[in-house]
């Protein structure tokens, strides 16, 4: 089976990425007005009504001050980067440019999300069964937390099911934003609440599955896992329908959080350290990188202070011609990964095929392409058959547990594949805990499988790249081996061949 499965969210958007550096100049009185992002320049003109932008400063003062002098509404703001969210009229938005220390003005771009693990083809199955990480467990993402920015999680589903009967989500949160006032914030809640369920989801439950589903056997036999078992999960609801705003403020949520995502006084054995996260979001049909988007300020905040970030790189497809890449996940800084759909003919071969819905990079133009190529076509996870996306699935399949009827499904899509190398970049960061975000996706991409489907691999930075699957298939076994700090497991089970359910 072959779905691709794009379902538009309404709130929270992958902004687009940019290269440009934290601090820019100050906008002066007198100067040109601050630059609009793409999005903003085409829709403001037909604005009636109000909207919600990102007031981009040299200082967060300035942000703020400009806010306030035009009259908008704040929003939310983002401390780190100087950024305030504010809602104002067109009028609002166009004075807003010239305010002193205005240095870019961002509209709230709609995203979409970007729809079984195969860990026989990426070798995680042999990672976790055969090598140790320098805790000296299997490396199985144990001591890493995952944050997953998605419409929610249900953190019951049996995939999550500690041994002890706790769910492997240790932390629960979801960004609300007031329709009334305007406010945007990130709220906890309780670790057993369904937020997929409450937003009309399914897909953040599907991709929390793939990053950390625990060793699972369904009622057919089936024996399933996540990329990253031993691993914890964070989970940031941005609700089924979401706005760039939303996004956002999830990152700025880990950015502010990473080093204790569950609070102060819960010990990291209980409540590891986020060390990544997954988005499988982005705007349809790529667009131009945009040097100055707070998504891409946070994400560049985020590496510098040791945490990953991975983007599916969206499902439009394209021949080379164009770029039709999710524009976050071209940002050049060493921890941003890009994500490719790989499928492996429901086989586990490491010699299958580019999924022809993945999006590709412009031939010739290697800022746009891909980093690297995960399974994500036919992929089972957790999914219910009432939510929306986990509907769209045409295999449901049930639970261990009398009661866990139709608690697993299979869809494609980037989204499936990026939380594959979320995974694995926990596996990592387990095997070598003082590596920089940047020496785990330099591992990632330098030790990764040339399968020959698609376009011809080209020399690039890291040996040899192409615009549709990047430098190839990701090998989770060299991967480790080149990141430093594994060793071979002297007692585990290794894999003794394929077995149902497991790819």
């Amino acid at each position: 089976m072959r779905f691709r499965i794009p379902t538009t969210l309404a709130a929270g958007a992958a902004a687009v990425l940019t290269v440009a550096s934290l601090s820019a100049p100050t906008q002066a009185a007198g100067d040109d007005p601050a630059d609009l992002s793409p999005y903003l320049a085409d829709t403001l003109g037909g604005l009636s009504g109000t909207a919600t932008v990102l007031v981009h400063g040299a200082t967060l003062a300035d942000a703020k001050s400009a806010v306030e002098s035009t009259g908008m509404a704040t929003s939310i703001t983002f401390d780190r980067i100087g950024v305030v969210g504010a809602v104002g009229d067109r009028a609002q938005i166009e004075a807003v440019r010239s305010e002193p220390g205005v240095t870019y003005v961002e509209g709230n771009a709609p995203i979409e999300l970007f729809q079984e693990t195969s860990n026989i083809a990426t070798r995680g199955l042999e990672a976790t069964r055969t090598l140790t990480g320098a805790n000296g467990k299997a490396l199985t993402g144990e001591g890493v937390s995952v944050a997953v920015i998605d419409s929610g999680v249900d953190p019951t589903n049996p995939y999550f099911a500690e041994e002890d009967g706790s769910s492997a989500v240790v932390a629960n949160l979801k960004t609300v934003c007031d329709p009334f006032d305007f406010a945007c914030t990130v709220q906890e809640v309780p670790n057993n609440v369904d937020t997929d369920t409450l937003s009309g989801g399914g897909h953040g439950t599907h991709v929390a599955g793939i990053v950390g589903g625990r060793p699972t056997t369904l009622t057919d036999g089936a024996e399933l896992q996540g990329a990253a078992p031993g691993s914890k999960l964070v989970s940031l609801s941005t609700g089924a329908v979401l706005f760039i705003i939303g996004a956002d403020a999830a990152l700025n949520w880990v950015l502010e959080n990473h080093e204790a995502p569950c609070g102060e006084g819960v010990s990291a054995a209980e409540c590891p350290p986020i060390k990544v996260t997954n988005n499988s979001y982005g705007p349809s049909g790529g667009g131009e990188f945009d040097p100055q988007s707070a998504t891409v300020k946070l994400q560049r905040e985020l590496a510098a202070e040791g945490v990953a970030t991975v983007w599916a790189n969206g499902n439009d497809g394209g021949d080379g011609s164009e770029s039709l890449s999710n524009p976050p996940g071209m940002d050049p800084t060493g921890g941003v990964i890009s994500v490719a759909s790989y499928y492996d003919e429901d086989t586990g071969t490491r010699d299958g095929q580019v999924s022809d819905y993945s999006s590709r990079g412009e031939a010739g133009d290697q800022s746009t392409y891909p980093d690297i190529s995960a399974p994500g076509e036919d992929i089972t996870s957790s999914c219910r058959p009432y939510l929306p996306i986990c509907s769209t699935g045409l295999d449901p399949r049930n639970g261990p547990g009398a009661t866990d009827i139709g608690t697993f499904n299979t869809i494609s899509g980037t989204s499936m594949a990026a939380p594959h190398i979320a995974g694995i970049v926990a596996q990592l960061f387990q095997a070598n805990p003082s590596a920089t975000p940047a020496q785990v996706e330099n591992a990632i991409k330098s030790t990764a499988y040339k399968y020959a489907d698609g376009a011809a691999y080209e020399q690039g930075p890291l040996g040899t790249t192409s615009f549709d699957k990047g430098y190839g298939l990701v090998d989770v076994v060299a991967a480790a081996a080149a990141v430093g700090g594994t060793s071979t497991a002297t007692k585990a089970k290794r894999s003794k061949g394929k077995k149902r359910g497991q790819r």
